[in-house]
């Protein structure tokens, strides 16, 4: 039988607008908003389905919006294809996402995971203010090009690196701000079909994030968590992990290491996965795996209105 996984996206999927339908169609997904809006003492279901922008891509908010947004499209794949989350052997998620991953496999209660994103999300935002920082999309160019691009447009004293292998010919780069913005400059002239800044605050997956990692650290020694009813394929290392210590350490270390996730997907496909679920807001990671293997299918929840 074809093996399935169900995957999450990160932080730049966010929209004004996100989860509403969910939230006014289905009785558990809004019940995860108002936990969550008790849990964060504040609106996070205003802020999602109203905004402004401004407010929802601030790191502190679209981390947990994300999360949320996500285990709610997740209560809606269980009523159109409850087969695919009980039989589900395998998870993923891009970034934030591997915390929406690990809700799922049992690892973090919902009420814990939520706190989680909320520190870490206030802990990178805090990074990110230190010094002007991003990142960048670089679409066209293969790995080795866009590390020139990186060592080209960095002057000394600065970070810039790929942060992000999403598929072949889109990867992210992320460093302080100005040599981003060379980059930008640069990409055109060394064959980039576009570079395109991302909506987050600041160089994530970098060692610009090295001051987040205190903050997350101490909060996931104060959490439980629990061996994994399925396999979670880390960011870090594009591996599953089973140990409580070892997915604490791996969680901490993503924070300023490079998200593998087309090797990730390359895992998943390995082990014998035929069927992925987009489950959460936007289309990016449906486009990641066409590029990567398009002859396997993922859907995304949005697409599902009836049992098959």
């Amino acid at each position: 039988m074809t093996a399935t996984a169900i995957l999450f996206p990160g932080q730049g999927a966010q929209t004004v607008g996100m989860g509403q339908q969910l939230f006014e169609q289905l009785p558990q997904a809004r019940s995860l908003f108002e936990r969550a809006n008790q849990i964060l003492n504040y609106d996070l279901a205003q802020i999602c389905f109203d905004g402004p922008k401004e407010t929802l891509d601030a790191t502190e908010h679209s981390q947990p919006a994300l999360f949320v947004t996500g285990l709610a499209a997740l209560e809606l794949l269980k009523i159109h294809r409850p087969h695919v989350v009980d039989q589900c052997r395998f998870a993923a998620g891009l970034s934030l996402g591997e915390y929406t991953a690990m809700v799922l496999a049992q690892s973090i209660s919902f009420e814990d995971g939520l706190q989680l994103v909320r520190q870490r999300g206030l802990a990178m935002q805090a990074a990110s203010d230190q010094q002007p920082s991003g990142m960048v999309s670089i679409l066209g160019l293969e790995t080795e090009a866009v590390q020139q691009l990186c060592d080209d447009a960095r002057q000394p004293g600065e970070v810039l690196q790929i942060a992000n292998l999403l598929c072949p010919g889109n990867i992210a780069i992320s460093g302080h701000q100005a040599s981003c913005q060379r980059a930008i400059a640069m990409a055109p002239q060394r064959g980039a079909l576009r570079a395109v800044p991302l909506a987050v605050a600041g160089a994530f997956h970098t060692p610009l994030m090295e001051p987040a990692k205190d903050q997350l650290r101490q909060a996931l020694a104060e959490t439980e968590i629990r061996p994994p009813a399925l396999s979670v394929i880390s960011n870090v290392d594009a591996k599953s992990h089973d140990d409580p210590a070892d997915i604490r350490q791996v969680l901490v270390q993503q924070v300023s290491s490079p998200v593998l996730w087309e090797q990730s997907m390359r895992t998943l496909i390995e082990a014998g996965v035929g069927e992925f679920y987009e489950v959460g807001t936007g289309r990016v990671l449906r486009g990641l795996m066409k590029r990567i293997d398009r002859s396997i299918p993922c859907l995304g929840v949005d697409e599902i209105t009836t049992e098959s």
